[in-house]
């Protein structure tokens, strides 16, 4: 594949996808991480997905081997292993080719199509986890703070989600630096979400999505 869609891309956003050989290279640095599915990720520069598409398909890959024989489980921690991938990209030609790029691997996986309530919930996640915006200044493209969501899987079909703001979370760890003047902060105090919402089936999820 080509590095650049083009030159002027390069010369406005410095815009250089990386090939596939080096992403695996570099994500076999952390290969044990890729391998767990509840591990977390976030692409702050994601582009079309050249990372997080790889990270997916080691997740399934996981999902398959500690849950292939039961479809209920794989179903369900294939997308919470999804739920755990998180990206920010500027181009929203690029976020859109991302959110694209991975609903297609995670249906292909499972053998969904569009009228399946999971690739609806599927298509609902990635809208709140990849997010068009700038992770310099953390806001998005309505000069929000840009906010993310943690999704936990309590099982019996049944998803937590509280969302937080990437610049508390991005500057929480100074907080509770040795004897700066939060160091007596909980850590139950930083990592405070904004919003906490009910717990959501595979079907709520799914009626999120705006048609």
């Amino acid at each position: 594949m080509s590095l650049v869609k083009s030159k002027q891309r390069v010369a406005d956003h410095g815009e250089v996808f990386t090939p596939q050989w080096m992403v695996e290279a570099m994500l076999d640095l952390v290969k044990g991480e890729t391998e767990r599915i509840d591990s977390r990720f976030l692409e702050p520069a994601c582009g079309s997905g050249n990372f997080l598409v790889q990270i997916l398909k080691r997740k399934l890959a996981a999902v398959d081997v500690k849950f292939g024989k039961s479809e209920f489980e794989k179903r369900h921690y294939a997308l919470f292993g999804l739920m755990c991938i998180y990206g920010v990209e500027l181009l929203p030609d690029n976020i859109v080719e991302c959110r694209n790029n991975l609903l297609e691997i995670f249906a292909e996986y499972l053998g969904l199509d569009e009228a399946d309530d999971l690739w609806r919930a599927a298509s609902f996640v990635l809208t709140q986890n990849l997010v068009h915006g700038d992770a310099l200044t953390m806001l998005d493209s309505n000069k929000q703070p840009i906010t993310f969501a943690e999704w936990g899987y309590l099982g019996k079909g049944k998803f937590q989600r509280r969302d937080f703001r990437f610049d508390v979370l991005t500057h929480s760890s100074a907080f509770s630096a040795e004897d700066s003047l939060f160091a007596h902060l909980g850590r139950h105090e930083i990592f405070a979400p904004i919003r906490t919402y009910p717990t959501r089936t595979i079907g709520e999820l799914a009626s999120e999505v705006t048609l």
